[in-house]
C-alpha cells in the first residue's frame, strides 16, 4: 500500500453513472486513497439521482472544496451527468486548474465525448468513450480501447460500466505502482483477462 495515500475527488452530478462512480470509489477506497465524494448538483444537494435511478450520496458539496488541490480529479460518465460537467462552470475550472497543475484527470463514458471539446479542453490527448460517442472525438485522438492513458496529458479514460473496474485499476496504478494495483485485484478476484498487471506505469 502506498506510503503517502493520494488525494482523489470523484465528482458526480444529477445522471451520473452509477456503476462508474461506485466502482471507482470503492476500488480507490480499497487502495487506502483519501477519497473525496463531490457534488456538482447546482442546488447544492448531496443527494444526487444516477443515470439508472439509483441515488449517490456526496460528502461534500463541490464548491466547498473547490480551492484544494488533489492528485487526481474524477469524472463519471452518463450522459446527464455528462452534460451537467459540460455545462457547468465550476467543474469546468476545477479540471483546468487541476490539468494545469500536472495531476491526474480521470474521465469514462460519455464524459470525454460530452466534456472536453465543448470546453476545448485536452485538444491533442489521445483518449477514449463509450463507443456510441466516438464520432465526437476527433479521430486523430481516438484510441478505441477499454482503458486509455495518455502520459503527456496526464489522461485517463474509459468507455462504460463494464470497463470500470479496469479504469479504476488503472488509476491505483497511475498513482502508485503496479504491486499496489495487483494487490488489490487479487483481493477482489479480478477476472483472469483483466489484465491490470500489464497497465502502463505512470
Amino acid at each position: 500500500m502506498p506510503e503517502l495515500c493520494p488525494r482523489v475527488v470523484v465528482c458526480i452530478a444529477p445522471g451520473s453513472e452509477e456503476m462508474e462512480a461506485i466502482n471507482t470509489i470503492s476500488i480507490l477506497k480499497r487502495a487506502q486513497f483519501e477519497v473525496i465524494v463531490a457534488s456538482a448538483a447546482e442546488d447544492g444537494a448531496l443527494i444526487v439521482e444516477g443515470s439508472r435511478g439509483i441515488k449517490l450520496v456526496a460528502d461534500t458539496a463541490l464548491i466547498t472544496i473547490a480551492d484544494e488541490q488533489f492528485d487526481a480529479v474524477v469524472l463519471p460518465g452518463g450522459i446527464a451527468g455528462a452534460e451537467h460537467f459540460r455545462d457547468s462552470p465550476l467543474v469546468v475550472e476545477f479540471v483546468k486548474q487541476h490539468h494545469y497543475d500536472g495531476k491526474l484527470i480521470a474521465a469514462i463514458c460519455a464524459t470525454p465525448a460530452i466534456m472536453f471539446a465543448a470546453n476545448d479542453m485536452f485538444p491533442k490527448a489521445l483518449m477514449t468513450c463509450h463507443p456510441a460517442f466516438h464520432d465526437q472525438i476527433p479521430a486523430p485522438q481516438l484510441r478505441p480501447k477499454r482503458v486509455v492513458y495518455d502520459k503527456h496529458a496526464r489522461l485517463l479514460t474509459s468507455q462504460g460500466p463494464g470497463t470500470a473496474q479496469e479504469f479504476a485499476l488503472d488509476l491505483v496504478t497511475q498513482l502508485t505502482n503496479k504491486a499496489t494495483t495487483a494487490a488489490i485485484a487479487e483481493s477482489m478476484v479480478v477476472w483472469p483477462n483483466m489484465h491490470y498487471d500489464v497497465m502502463p506505469e505512470r
